[in-house]
């Protein structure tokens, strides 16, 4: 079982931000958290990096659900959504699969709502 999903665009990358975080929108996820990978490896590296941003996606009834059925689970939220430049004008969107994720945790009410959240990152990702 691959621990993403993921798709290839042909457009610019910040168009891609854009689109990533409108379906995201679609399916009830808001990015809680954005972090800049390339400004970032900069500023604490001074080394050069492609454009790539994390989004911290978040369900929050999802969330809410999960953190109820298991008070650690936040160790893995949000559900990172990666963003990266593979070359000028092709794209790579990659979300985490939260059933992968969720393996190694032995909580029955957690499996039905990782389903629930890897239709949603799945539906995302084929969007695009």
């Amino acid at each position: 079982m691959d621990y993403y999903f993921s798709k290839t665009l042909e457009t610019s990358f910040e168009e891609a931000i854009q689109k990533t975080t409108e379906a995201l929108k679609t399916e009830g996820f808001g990015v809680i958290s954005e972090i800049n990978i390339h400004e970032k490896l900069k500023e604490k590296l001074n080394v050069d990096f492609r454009k790539y941003k994390i989004l911290g996606a978040c369900n929050p009834p999802s969330a809410y659900k999960a953190l109820q059925a298991e008070d650690k689970i936040g160790t893995m939220l949000p559900c990172n959504v990666i963003v990266q430049e593979l070359s000028p004008d092709r794209i790579e969107v990659a979300a985490v699969n939260p059933i992968a994720s969720m393996m190694a945790i032995q909580n029955p009410a957690l499996a039905t709502i990782a389903e629930e959240i890897t239709t949603k990152l799945q539906a995302v990702i084929k969007s695009l």
